[in-house]
């Protein structure tokens, strides 16, 4: 039942065959050649987070299963800008036939400007999104907050990528602030094309056996199902306050009913994460469940984006 529905979404003048994209550092590249993992059905895939430097991230362990959840301390892993643009992105590109969104990350404003300017030239990167927000990197007490913490900085972050690259600019904000809409308002005047609502939360986990923590760095961030009510409020909050730009709504998804719940609540796109180390299969569920919904209700997509009653 409703099989047959288009669920194509242009956005960024880009053209998503439907709005559901695989989050950012929940999948290995090589994953996209196996018949288990349905990428190239999606919208779009988000990569891992690329950094200008190679990078070895944290310490083992980095993660651990919580009720209702895991804990992730990766640390931003990765081989760096170069490798990815030679080696990756042009696998990729052949495999997946889809937009790939390029998540980067800077541990300065100069170094976001600076992998922005690269991603420019890369005709494969179809947006780039900006993580100011990964809640796992050591920081020194003059820097205790991160980017997307204060309005202003994050505004600073945006402004250079934005005057660095033609690309469509998503922002992906933290949900471990006081207002998320200030910030989500900064970034938009910054330039931002696009909102992802949000990253994982701060948290942590002790063995009570040994005294000691789950996770070698102690403090991870906490994703899967715990967080979804959490985070469709701050998306709704979003949504609310800045209707200029698409939003990306990550945060707890495990099926077509807390998709839908975000898209209700106003997000144009969800993104799918914690879920693909449960059910590989999740997103051909989700994207069917989605076209059901509108088939039964008698909905075409837009219609449904953003259509929360709450006058009733």
């Amino acid at each position: 039942m409703g099989e047959n529905l288009d669920l194509t979404v242009e956005c960024w003048g880009i053209k998503f065959q439907n709005p559901v994209i695989i989050a950012s550092g929940c999948w290995e590249y090589d994953e996209v050649i196996s018949d288990v993992f349905p990428f190239k059905h999606c919208g779009a895939v988000v990569t891992k987070t690329i950094t200008l430097d190679k990078r070895e991230g944290n310490l083992m362990p980095r993660t651990t299963e919580v009720d209702c959840g895991m804990l992730n301390s990766i640390g931003l892993q990765n081989e760096g800008i170069y490798y990815y643009v030679k080696k990756i992105l042009p696998k990729l590109s052949s495999e997946l036939q889809i937009p790939i969104i390029t998540s980067i990350a800077g541990f300065s404003i100069e170094e976001y400007a600076g992998i922005a300017s690269h991603l420019d030239r890369e005709e494969n990167v179809a947006a780039i999104e900006i993580n100011i927000s990964c809640p796992n990197l050591e920081r020194s007490k003059e820097e205790n907050l991160l980017f997307a913490q204060d309005a202003y900085m994050s505004y600073g972050v945006v402004k250079a990528v934005r005057e660095s690259t033609t690309k469509p600019i998503i922002v992906k904000l933290s949900p471990d602030v006081t207002d998320i809409t200030a910030v989500a308002q900064a970034v938009v005047d910054a330039g931002a094309d696009g909102i992802t609502v949000a990253n994982t939360y701060p948290a942590m986990a002790v063995d009570i056996e040994t005294r000691r923590p789950k996770l070698a760095n102690i403090v991870g961030g906490l994703s899967g199902p715990a967080i979804k009510p959490l985070t469709l409020k701050k998306l709704w909050d979003v949504y609310n306050s800045v209707k200029t730009v698409p939003i990306i709504a990550s945060g707890g998804i495990m099926d077509y009913e807390d998709a839908l719940e975000y898209i209700i609540c106003g997000a144009t796109f969800v993104a799918l994460g914690t879920v693909n180390f449960i059910n590989p299969r999740a997103p051909l569920e989700i994207v069917s469940g989605i076209k059901s919904y509108l088939v039964h209700h008698h909905l075409s997509y837009a219609q449904l984006i953003g259509s929360l009653k709450v006058d009733d």
